[in-house]
């Protein structure tokens, strides 16, 4: 059982966490991650657990604007707190330090875009229930995953997702199609299946 006020133990919920600190913050070292994984979320991480959790979310290490490395999520043109946009299946200028997108099988939306293997491997792990009204689709996720997995949708650049808004197990996917959430929340569920 968790204490109160701490974050539940998953995997999933751990590696969302250390998402979530590392597309705010400069992180250098697995120390530093660490301290802030036990001071925003009260999760105390073996460094064995962090170095497999880092290599799972596909983190590297790129050099920041001070010349020292940094941990950075893949995919994010800029790193730390990049803004979404670049779809997960591109590849972002000089990303010769980069980690290669899967290799797995694309998968095609109903409507004929491409959603990316990152994309359908979380919303796999990590969708538990989609439901929609109108242009809105409300998705719901293992507690502490929702910002990651909004952070993945956003990263998709999906023509069709306007774009997300998230708490701890719930992410508010919007429609661009006023009539579109209904078509979008079965997608979801399709490539989480």
């Amino acid at each position: 059982m968790t204490a109160p006020g701490t974050a539940p133990a998953t995997k999933a919920a751990r590696q969302a966490r250390i998402a979530a600190i590392l597309s705010r913050e400069t992180v250098h070292s697995q120390e530093q991650l660490a301290s802030l994984l036990a001071k925003y979320a009260g999760m105390h991480v073996a460094q064995a657990t962090l170095s497999r959790d880092l290599d799972d979310l596909g983190v590297v290490r790129l050099r920041a604007s001070d010349g020292t490395l940094a941990y950075a999520l893949p995919d994010t043109p800029a790193g730390p707190g990049a803004r979404p946009g670049l779809g997960l299946g591109d590849t972002p200028p000089d990303s010769s330090e980069r980690i290669s997108p899967s290799p797995d099988a694309q998968h095609s939306t109903a409507a004929g875009e491409q959603a990316p293997p990152r994309l359908v491997r979380y919303l796999k792990e990590l969708l538990t229930s989609a439901e929609a009204s109108a242009n809105l689709v409300v998705l719901r996720t293992q507690a502490g995953a929702a910002q990651f997995l909004a952070s993945v949708i956003d990263h998709a650049a999906w023509p069709s997702v306007l774009g997300t808004v998230a708490g701890d197990d719930t992410v508010l996917v919007i429609s661009r199609d006023p009539a579109g959430g209904e078509t979008l929340a079965a997608e979801f569920l399709r490539l989480a299946s």
